[in-house]
């Protein structure tokens, strides 16, 4: 069953499972005692930091492993905010950021400080002129992504890493879906990543802090990992993670290349084998290895449903598969359709057969969704238009309110317009983003009674 969701978690790499099994025998003693299990715990624990410090670039004594990418990022945000308190408590922050980016600034809001967001592109990239813009006098800490892990656009780390570097602003970057691929551009401050992420076992994240970076870890005192990560050290998990990030990295420069072209393969094919839909992303700035789609008239989760049954593995941003039933914050910010979305993120090893059969379903899967959703086929005047109709979809749920305004959308003359009532958060953007997908003119959100009405003008 092929497994396409490598941005969620990559299938553990040959050489963590063999470094894992080896350090479980070696290196299970406490690394602070001084007898002989313990030095030899500690030397596993030492080469492990010098190996993984390689490959982030920057010096043994730079970074800890924490117990996830989330507490890295977690522990960055709180340890720089508080080191710098004097500056200020400005927070900024990229709109697209993962979500323990944004939890983060919303801890740091609800307890008096301030953040900014930075918004981005359709494609899902900041630019890196608004982004100095949003730099103050009182900013403490800067976030960016090194790249999305929703749609694999790439961000400008090193442009915005010189706009921090000259108002002497510390940048984060979260570094958790690029790292395997290589080194991310020089300039950074922090960098927080995840080893699940790369093929490493689940559990360990990594937290690079450079020297001369105002930093108080946060929380009770400990004597471990130079105070910032509490608790005793999982050297097995961080021996693998190590280990496998060493080995992704010597096999990413090819398998990058191989990769690239299956997902090119992907974005040119997918759009001509199902109607309306919409690849986003950055086509050139991105991962190697990964590309999303919205379908539309679609149900995300029903779909990613009978893709499972199909025995392909993938993962949506779509509300739908949200169990708050709002959209995705990426593609939110970045304004594109976010019904019936797909994720497919590439694992190291993907054939191109697993692609060929992959393009060879998804058509017959998503027709056969819309047909259960009673979607419409395609756009039809009507000899009796009226000028204008009134959808009433309050109370109906993503992806019903954009399928019955795409039912009737034919039935006004090219300059009538259709009016959709909804109260689901996700038409505020769906309905917008099939306009632009059927080049149709959005008019506008007014208020209604219930929910918002959102009104759309017939072009063609």
């Amino acid at each position: 069953m092929p497994y396409f969701d490598a941005a969620s978690s990559a299938p553990l790499h040959p050489v963590a499972r063999q470094a894992l099994l080896a350090a479980l025998d070696e290196g299970w003693a406490d690394p602070a005692r001084l007898y002989r299990e313990g030095r030899r715990a500690r030397l596993l624990l030492d080469a492990a930091r010098e190996a993984a410090a390689e490959a982030v670039g920057c010096r043994p004594d730079e970074l800890t492993f924490t117990s996830s990418g989330t507490r890295a990022v977690h522990s960055a945000i709180s340890g720089a905010l508080a080191g710098r308190r004097r500056v200020g408590r400005h927070l900024v922050v990229s709109a697209v950021e993962h979500s323990s980016v944004l939890h983060a600034a919303a801890t740091h809001e609800a307890q008096g400080g301030t953040f900014a967001e930075v918004p981005v592109d359709r494609a899902g990239a900041v630019s890196a002129a608004a982004y100095g813009e949003a730099l103050r006098e009182d900013t403490a800490l800067a976030c960016l992504q090194s790249a999305n892990h929703e749609v694999g656009t790439e961000q400008p780390v090193a442009e915005v890493a010189e706009l921090c570097r000259a108002s002497g602003v510390p940048l984060l970057v979260d570094a958790a879906q690029s790292l395997g691929w290589g080194p991310v551009p020089a300039g950074w401050s922090l960098l927080a990543a995840s080893a699940h992420k790369w093929g490493g076992p689940s559990g360990v994240g990594l937290l690079a802090v450079r020297k001369g970076v105002r930093f108080a870890p946060q929380g009770p005192a400990d004597e471990r990992e130079s105070g910032r990560a509490a608790g005793f050290e999982n050297i097995p998990a961080v021996v693998a993670a190590a280990a496998s990030l060493r080995a992704v990295r010597a096999e990413a420069a090819a398998e990058s290349v191989r990769l690239r072209a299956l997902v090119d393969l992907i974005r040119a094919r997918v759009p001509e084998l199902v109607p309306d839909v919409e690849v986003v992303g950055d086509p050139a700035r991105r991962l190697p290895h990964l590309v999303t789609f919205s379908c539309l008239y679609v149900d995300g989760e029903t779909l990613l449903h009978e893709l499972d049954r199909a025995e392909f593995s993938v993962s949506s941003g779509s509300s739908c598969t949200s169990s708050t039933l709002t959209p995705s914050h990426v593609l939110r910010a970045m304004g594109v359709l976010s019904e019936g979305n797909v994720r497919v993120s590439l694992p190291a090893g993907t054939t191109a057969e697993d692609v060929d059969r992959f393009l060879r379903v998804l058509p017959g899967v998503v027709s056969e969704v819309r047909e259960k959703l009673g979607a419409p086929v395609s756009v039809a005047p009507s000899p009796a238009a009226a000028t204008s109709l009134v959808v009433d979809s309050l109370g109906k749920r993503c992806p019903i309110p954009v399928i019955e305004h795409g039912l009737v959308i034919g039935e006004v003359p090219v300059g009538g317009t259709v009016t959709v009532l909804s109260d689901d958060e996700a038409a505020r953007l769906d309905i917008p983003a099939w306009c632009v997908m059927r080049e149709q003119e959005y008019v506008g959100e007014q208020p209604a009674d219930r929910g918002s009405a959102y009104v759309v003008r017939r072009l063609s």
